[in-house]
């Protein structure tokens, strides 16, 4: 693409997002407008005086909040969280206004409070078809805008596969600069060339109409990072750091500010999964409480012992906690494990393998059904009330487990699984279960939702969950 063509589509762009502005402030007004026709609502000098107002703070705010930079491959509700932000700030200004002035008076409650309430989607609704409209002709090769990524390591191959799993976002990538040459090879996959060494950066964007820089290099080469943003913050390219984050194994970093300091934020933020657990449980607790009381009364009748089994387990942070369990063992449980471990080989090394008996003669007769079923589990809900455990997680595991498993088949998946609360139910209690035969595939798993915990993927393994107590496969 020659650099005047791409400079107008840049300037066409720019001009899209400054129409854009206007119609957002006009459309502000012109709801408020048809609003008052609706109500029946007399018009009069201070409506007018409010619409120049309006006009003002939405033009002001609108832009301070940042609601027309570019949005390229962002996600939707990121947006509408800008959009929510800045129409706060207008209100508050509206409301300090009607204050200062004493005009409140003056003005329909009704109108006021329904255009409030339907001011931001609206906003929103507009602002969604004109990307729909962006992303239909970016996707067909219009509208595109260049890129180029310093460093071809593993965090600037996958920054380029990154950008091109998100066509719509109209960016592509033009090449590569590094200075092992040798990473040429590495490239052709991609069919990106390598364009030069990361000194030759400024000397491209001279010459070439780039729109991005991506440095995707190590943090350990600071030098490197600083002269690029140094000798390149002034040739029209907008300047990216993709934080090689991924060193540590979690995708769930977030920067944050501490005072004037950026820190990385290791610990996911899930408080939609906390308030999901604490509505789920009680709802749990509440519903089955007579079943509670009828297994709390067989295990009493079938066995002497307490009903309650308490587990000593590893929660966030590596922390221990005790998890509930309704008592599905003998009292004498422990002493007798030491006797069968000690007198029979192959017990010892299953128990090894995988920290359970698949025979255990240590099970109760109502303990044999509960662990069929799942149901010595429900007392962990009164876990997850405490803040102890999660509905749905990474598998509940003792000390021994992190240290001998997750720290030696990867140090990175230990401080994975310490970074969320354990789980009542989890993707291994939803596949094999206590068939895994391999303990890395059971570390896999636990990884694996670490990395992609969703509201939609609890729901699913919830449910999956149900299935699987019915048919009990896998459960002892």
């Amino acid at each position: 693409m020659t650099p005047l063509l791409s400079w107008n589509l840049r300037e066409r762009s720019s001009m899209i997002y400054r129409f854009l502005h206007l119609l957002d402030c006009c459309l502000v007004c012109a709801l408020l407008w048809l609003l008052t026709k609706f109500y029946g609502v007399v018009w009069s000098v201070y409506y007018t005086r409010l619409l120049w107002v309006v006009f003002a703070l939405s033009f002001i705010f609108f832009h301070n909040f940042q609601l027309y930079r570019s949005w390229r491959g962002w996600k939707y509700y990121k947006e509408l969280f800008a959009i929510l932000r800045a129409w706060a700030a207008v209100l508050a200004s509206l409301l300090a206004y009607f204050f200062l002035f004493k005009i409140s008076e003056a003005y329909s409650r009704a109108v006021f409070l329904f255009w409030s309430v339907t001011t931001p989607f609206v906003l929103f609704t507009l602002h969604l078809a004109v990307r729909r409209i962006l992303r239909f002709y970016r996707t067909r090769g219009k509208n595109i805008r260049h890129a180029v990524i310093v460093g071809a390591g593993e965090l600037g191959l996958r920054a380029a596969r990154r950008i091109e799993d998100v066509p719509w976002a109209g960016i592509e990538v033009t090449g590569f600069f590094d200075d092992k040459l040798a990473v040429d090879d590495s490239l052709r996959p991609l069919g990106k060339p390598l364009l030069g060494r990361t000194d030759d950066v400024e000397g491209y964007l001279r010459e070439h109409s780039i729109d991005y820089v991506y440095i995707a290099l190590p943090l350990r080469a600071e030098r490197k990072i600083f002269k690029i943003l140094k000798d390149c913050r002034d040739l029209g390219a907008q300047l990216f750091l993709v934080p090689d984050i991924y060193i540590f194994g979690l995708h769930h970093a977030e920067i944050q500010s501490l005072g004037d300091m950026l820190i990385l934020n290791f610990n996911p933020d899930l408080k939609w999964k906390r308030a999901f657990d604490i509505c789920f449980s009680l709802a749990v607790l509440l519903f089955f409480s007579p079943l509670y009381l009828l297994i709390a009364l067989w295990i009493k009748l079938d066995s002497r012992g307490p009903v309650l089994f308490r587990h000593r387990r590893i929660m966030e942070t590596g922390r221990p906690f005790n998890c509930l369990k309704f008592r599905t063992m003998a009292v004498d449980a422990e002493a007798r494990l030491k006797d069968l471990l000690a007198s029979d080989p192959a017990l010892r090394a299953e128990w090894e393998s995988h920290y359970k008996l698949k025979n255990d003669p240590r099970i109760t007769r109502a303990g044999r059904f509960l662990r069929r079923t799942s149901l010595d589990e429900l007392p962990q809900f009164i876990n997850v009330l405490k803040g102890e455990m999660s509905v749905v997680g990474a598998r509940p595991i003792v000390g021994k487990e992190l240290e001998n498993y997750y720290k030696v088949y990867d140090e990175r998946s230990a401080g994975r699984y310490c970074s969320m609360k354990p789980g009542i139910t989890g993707l291994w209690q939803v596949m094999k279960r206590s068939d895994i035969v391999d303990y890395k595939e059971r570390v896999e798993l636990d990884d694996w939702y670490v990395l992609n915990v969703s509201l939609k993927t609890d729901l699913y393994i919830i449910a999956k969950t149900i299935v699987c107590m019915f048919n009990g496969k896998g459960a002892y």
